[in-house]
């Protein structure tokens, strides 16, 4: 079949719809999403002035792919997500949506997510020369089931984040709690304030642990599908969406504190199951949610260039 692709700076109304339409037709396709949360905020918002968008429609000007090019990360390289419409796959759009980025990029540190491990992606990545590099293991637990008991460490106490007061104190501990992860260590206070401004924040679910006036951990869960949106069209389910906990305060037990208190606040919203994304080599933060009932369910895998 024919078609052409396109990069575009900046995507106009009718663009951003034709592309959700392509992603939820994706979704239903293969039961699950395939672009991430950071692309599909930058689709609502209109992202960062180095995000470019590449465009693949059909002779009759339908679109039938969409690829996402983040030049955003000057050391570890452009990193882009793509998505295809089902009928149109295995037609070469894949392909010439990840060529025209790696034009675009003029870099060839050029990095490519897929969500879910699907036989299309693995094929893809090796037909263009790609490896897999990262693991993001996906996990799951029911809130039905029972959890574990436990204790919140002496001296700490636990509440709900407060708008208007507590992002500095929080940005600042999410830099030091994730210096080396490559995107949630990076988070400015726009990037905060845009996700406060989307539909599924709740602060009463933002959990914050302090020490006196300190703000030594953090849980922030996240409700999305269903009703609260989020991007996602399916059941509501519950997300650990971000733990964190100081350097000073590891091993006290405050991360698993945190984390069955969030459980127990998503299950009080009448939610039924819990899911979190974790990088696969990560064993220690594994352990922790193995330990309170988490099981691996899926796998998103980075490719880099062989």
């Amino acid at each position: 079949m024919s078609f052409t692709v396109s990069a575009l700076a900046h995507l106009d109304d009718n663009d951003i719809a034709r592309i959700k339409e392509l992603i939820q037709s994706a979704t239903v396709q293969d039961d699950l999403a395939p672009l991430s949360e950071h692309v599909l905020i930058h689709l609502n918002h209109g992202g960062d002035e180095h995000d470019e968008h590449i465009v693949a429609r059909s002779t009759d000007g339908i679109v039938i792919g969409y690829l996402h090019l983040d030049q955003t990360d000057e050391v570890a390289g452009p990193v882009v997500e793509l998505v295809v419409h089902p009928r149109h796959r295995r037609m070469g759009v894949g392909r010439a949506l990840v060529h025209a980025a790696t034009e675009r990029a003029g870099d060839d540190r050029l990095r490519l997510w897929a969500h879910g491990e699907l036989a299309m992606a693995y094929a893809l990545a090796s037909n263009l020369g790609f490896k897999k590099t990262r693991e993001l293991w996906q996990m799951r637990r029911s809130l039905f089931s029972a959890m574990p008991k436990y204790d919140v460490p002496t001296g700490i106490t636990i509440r709900s984040f407060v708008p208007g007061q507590d992002e500095e104190a929080w940005l600042a501990l999410n830099a030091e709690v994730f210096a080396e992860h490559p995107e949630q260590g990076q988070l400015s206070r726009n990037d905060l304030d845009v996700r406060m401004s989307e539909g599924w924040f709740d602060p009463s679910g933002f959990l914050l642990a302090c020490k006196g006036d300190k703000l030594v951990g953090f849980h922030w869960t996240k409700i999305h599908g269903g009703r609260r949106g989020g991007g996602h069209d399916h059941p509501e389910i519950g997300e650990i969406y971000v733990l964190g906990v100081a350097p000073s305060e590891r091993g006290t037990g405050l991360s698993k504190a945190l984390s069955l208190k969030g459980l127990e606040y998503l299950r009080d919203e009448g939610l039924g199951a819990a899911m979190l994304y974790v990088d696969a080599d990560n064993d220690s933060a594994k352990h922790l949610y193995e330990s309170i009932g988490f099981m691996h369910w899926d796998t998103d895998v980075m490719f880099t260039r062989a």
